[in-house]
Formats: C-alpha cells, structure tokens, sequence
C-alpha cells in the first residue's frame, strides 16, 4: 500500500478514535483532519474544500429556515393537532405519530424534522399523562426511515447524489443519470413500511422495563396566572380536555370565568371565546400556555399585536415600586411607562391562595411578564424591580402565517420533484420566501441553520477526497471485492455491511464520504451499475439504529427518552436487520446491475 494510503489511515483512526473519547466537538475533529490531510498534502486543497461547495451541504443548510418557518408560525403545531390528537396509550401515540413522522421525513431533512416535534411529544407526555418508552426513540427510527425514500429526506442522499452527479461530470459514470428525487423509493418504502410495523408492534415490548424520566423543574417556583380563549381560535368549541388544558402535576386548571359568572373545573366543559382560565402552575408550564395557540393573557396593558415579536422577562418588585399596595385588577396604573402583558405572579415561590382581582403587590413579589423591546429601555430609568431576567427560548408563534408557511413548502417540494429547477434552487427560493412574507425574521432563518452541521458535512466530503487521491479507497475497493469475488449481489452485501459498521462508529455523513469512492471502485472492477450501489450506502449511511452516537436524531432524543446504549442495541439491532433484508433483496431488482 502506498505511504500516502498508510497516511491517510492513520489520520482516519486518530480521527474516529478523537470522536470515540468524545472531549473535542465533531467539527472542531473533522477540521482538524482536514488541516492535517492539506499539511501533509493527501490532496489537493481545492479538493479538500470541494464539499463547502457541494450542492448537497448547500442544500441541508437552505432547508434549515424553511423547517424554521414552519416551526415559527404554528403549521407543524396545528398540523400535529389536526392529525395526532390526543393518545393515551402508547400503542395509540405509535400509531398515529411514526407514520406522520416517516411521511414529513420524507420531505423534510430529518433532523430539523424530528427538532420540530420532540416539543410535541414532550407536550403529550406533559399533559395528557401519556407513557410511552419506545415514543421518542422511534420518532428517530421512524424519521431515519422516512428520510431514506426521498432524495431530499436526509443530508446522507443530498450527500451522496452530489458526489454521483460530480462523478457524472467527471466522466467517471457514463451512461448513469443523476439520481432523482424518487429513486429512492423503491427500496425506501418497502423498509419503511416493515420497519414502522416493527416500531408500532414489537419494539414497545423490548423497552417495557423503561422508565420514562419525567422532566423535573429545577426551580419549584409555581405561579397563579389567567388566560383568555381568543374568539374564532382553534380552541373555540372544544372541550377542556380536547384542547388538552386539563389539570396535571404541573399545572391545576382552578376555575373558568364567563362573562360575570364563575364555572367550576369540567374537562367535559366547551370553550367559549373570550373564557378566562386561571391556572396554577410550574414555569415549565406557564411557558407553554402561553405559547399555546388560542390562548393569550388576560390581564395587564397593550403590548401591540405581533406577539411573535414579544419576549417573556420575570421580574420581582422592589420596595421601591410605584405598584406596591394596588390590587391587580387596578393595574396598569395611568402613569405607568411599560407596555406589558401578566402572564403569572408568585409570592414566595407559592402561587398565591388570594384571587387574582383581590391580590395586592408586595415588594418581593415574583412575576412573568409579556413585553416588547421597549421594556428594558424603560426599566433602566425606573427603580420599580430588583431583578429583570429573560426567559430564552420562548415565542409566540405567528399563526395566521402558518398556512403561507405550509404552502411555501409544499411549493419547494413540488418544484423539486418536477425537475423544473434543481433542490438547492428550491429550498433557496422557499427560504427567501419565509423572509419576505414574514414567516421568520432574518435573525431566525440565520440561528437556524446548524452551522457546525454544516461544517462536518463539508469537511467528510473534503476527506473524501483524501481517500480516493491516496489510493486508500482503491485498496479498500480490492479487499471488499476479493470478499465478495465476482458477484455483483456479495459486493452489494459488502458495501451494505461495511457501511452499517461505520455509521454506528462514525457519523453517517463521514461514512458515505468514506464509502462512496469505495463502492465506485468495486461497481467499475465488476462491469456493473453504480446505481444500486449508490442506493445502498444512501440507505446504509442512515440506519445508525445501534449507536446512539451514530446518528444525530438519536442523540436529540436520548435525553428526553432517558435512553442508554442498551436500549438502542436491543431495539436498533433487529431494525438493522430488517432495513438491510429488504434493501439487499429488492436493490438489484428494482435498480438492476
């Protein structure tokens, strides 16, 4: 072997070993490598650098905002209501939630995917008591495999179809086609469709002894707070339990007023707008309802209608206050300079046994506010609180955008199935779209995108480059195909296996750089099609069932699940096999050699 090739090995092991000890962040590893390979001169620098100008890493980063749009103003909320409902099992919740799962992977990449529905499914166990297991895990599982039937469900297929349509360019395929937006599908459904009937009916009893981790709020403070139902909102008509306001552990629904009369607590109850609820409840839970759709505060000034701008501060009052003394119903006072909604007040980490009209303001008392910017240029010249402290990740979202949202992608989607422009032309054009009509703000759309994602998906390419230019992945195609001698099916199953080991040890963005060159190499030994191959490891780079370092869905649920190695053993394992049965059987046929 070559001492380029002996280099280029060395510096991937040091490499997946760096990732193993996990003390250094991904990224922070990957460029490192690449430094290292452009030092020692494994390849040129223009091809090191070639993924942060692949089409596919463009791509995965334009997708971010428009998952952000979708978040922001409400639609995957609504939608989520519309379609999942309320389970109370966990038989019910698999069923009505992984297949919306698998269906939205489809179309959009995974990982923003399963970040906009982990809320929902925190919200679920919240309120509705619901315990599920295997929920969470197979959200992942069920978006992995979604994401495995469209071009566009995962950053491993952008990934890979740009690198096939550079080795098109190159003249390294001829004859082949750019992978389409549905070619996939073939192999992807049918896995898919096994693989949720495994996550639906035989993975809940794998993980039966697990405990969910109820999520715990470090700090106990509980507040007394009152919502009004908007009138012609989503929550007008609906039962108490229906719009999932019932009282839990860490929020009491204490009583309804309507109109000048006061309603007991009836989960049977319909919703009227204009209802006042009063709540005692957590922080954790104050946030939520105040992000609920149809729900806003009902006490305090005019804070302007664009309450997605509006931001959550607590406060405590000082003895100081203009405040201390009047009744909660007396405020706002007319000379009060702040614009500001009560979303909860707390009196001595207690929510307050007095009613709200007839509770009086004490210095020390604790309180969630509703304000614009305005606030905290308005609080610097006044000496009315001891404390004012922002509540981050928290917003209001813009619903009467959310259809816009929706419509804007499912545009981005049809445009890109159509071929009439490319997906990159697409999800740039859907992305200007949510700025310009106001679905995200410039500064949203910018934090969304996960920049260090991106950085591992441009520097796995570049490492790529490295492989293939020092020889390595020649000697690899050799030895994969004296392993699967001179049938295309045993080098196909090579491939496949060998791709399964490294996404469970290494990102799955760095094992399709790492086997694309490799299965290139053995399809054009053997005289046969790159196509299925292409496949394969598309499929392959994404069933990191086994490790849940191996894939970043699973490191999104693993906390919330309360999830150890184990369990993604116990349960990945077997997915593994059934993914890997299916692909391997209809890859040949479907795609032909």
């Amino acid at each position: 072997m070559p001492a380029q090739a002996w280099l280029t090995l060395i510096l991937l092991i040091a490499m997946f070993a760096l990732m193993a000890w996990d003390k250094l962040p991904t990224w922070v590893v990957f460029l490192g490598a690449i430094t290292v390979a452009m030092t020692v001169r494994l390849a040129p620098p223009s091809g090191l650098l070639k993924g942060f100008s692949n089409t596919g890493v463009l791509t995965v980063a334009a997708l971010f905002p428009v998952a952000a749009g979708m978040y922001s103003t409400g639609a995957i909320s609504l939608l989520s209501q519309r379609v999942v409902g309320h389970p109370k099992t966990e038989y019910a919740a698999n069923v009505r939630i992984l297949p919306l799962m698998a269906v939205g992977s489809a179309f959009i990449n995974n990982t923003p995917m399963v970040a906009m529905m982990i809320p929902v499914v925190r919200d679920l166990r919240r309120q509705a008591g619901l315990v599920a297991p295997s929920l969470l895990m197979g959200i992942s599982f069920a978006s992995i495999l979604g994401g495995n039937t469209t071009l566009i469900g995962g950053a491993v297929n952008l990934i890979v179809a740009g690198m096939t349509a550079d080795a098109i360019t190159a003249g390294k395929l001829p004859g082949m086609k750019p992978i389409g937006m549905f070619d996939l599908a073939w192999a992807g459904v049918p896995a898919a469709v096994i693989g949720l009937l495994y996550l639906v009916y035989i993975a809940p009893h794998l993980l039966s002894n697990l405990k969910t981790r109820a999520a715990t709020n470090a700090a106990r403070q509980k507040y007394l707070s009152e919502f009004e139902v908007l009138p012609k909102s989503n929550l007008e008509g609906k039962t108490i339990a229906e719009a999932e306001l019932t009282s839990s552990a860490e929020r009491q629904l204490k009583f309804i007023g309507r109109d000048d009369s006061t309603l007991a607590y009836a989960p049977e109850l319909t919703l009227r707008g204009g209802d006042k609820l009063t709540f005692s409840c957590s922080a954790e839970a104050l946030s939520h309802l105040w992000s609920t759709i149809g729900l806003i505060p009902a006490r305090g000034g005019s804070v302007g209608s664009e309450r997605h701008r509006h931001e959550l501060v607590e406060v405590v009052v000082s003895s100081k206050a203009h405040a201390i003394g009047y009744r909660l119903s007396d405020l706002p006072l007319p000379d009060s300079p702040y614009e500001a909604k009560l979303v909860g007040v707390s009196r001595n980490g207690e929510a307050p046994a007095a009613a709200l009209d007839d509770l009086r303001v004490e210095a020390g008392d604790g309180a969630v506010l509703e304000v614009t910017e305005s606030f905290f240029f308005e609080s610097r010249r006044e000496s009315d609180f001891l404390l004012i402290k922002r509540w981050e990740g928290h917003a209001v979202k813009r619903v009467d955008r959310a259809v816009l949202a929706t419509s804007i992608t499912v545009a981005m989607v049809a445009l890109a199935a159509s071929g009439v422009i490319s997906m990159l032309n697409s999800a740039l054009l859907a992305t200007f779209a949510m700025l310009l009509s106001g679905c995200i703000t410039t500064e949203q759309a910018w934090r969304s995108v996960q920049w260090k994602t991106i950085a591992v998906l441009g520097a796995a390419l570049g490492l790529e480059s490295a492989i293939t230019e020092s020889g390595l992945s020649a000697m690899i195609a050799h030895l994969c195909a004296s392993i699967g001698g001179s049938s295309p099916r045993a080098a196909l199953a090579v491939v496949f296996a060998g791709t399964i080991v490294m996404t469970n040890l290494i990102s799955n963005t760095a094992t399709a750089a790492f086997m694309f060159p490799v299965a290139l190499s053995i399809s054009r030994m053997l005289g046969v099609s790159f196509k299925p191959f292409a496949m394969v490891i598309m499929i392959g780079a994404s069933c990191a069932f086994i490790n849940p370092a191996g894939f970043q869905t699973n490191l999104m649920v693993q906390k919330d699940g309360g999830y150890g190695f184990t369990d993604f053993a116990k349960v990945g394992a077997p997915m593994t096999l059934i993914v890997g049965a299916v692909v391997l059987a209809l890859a040949p046929i479907v795609y032909s050699f």
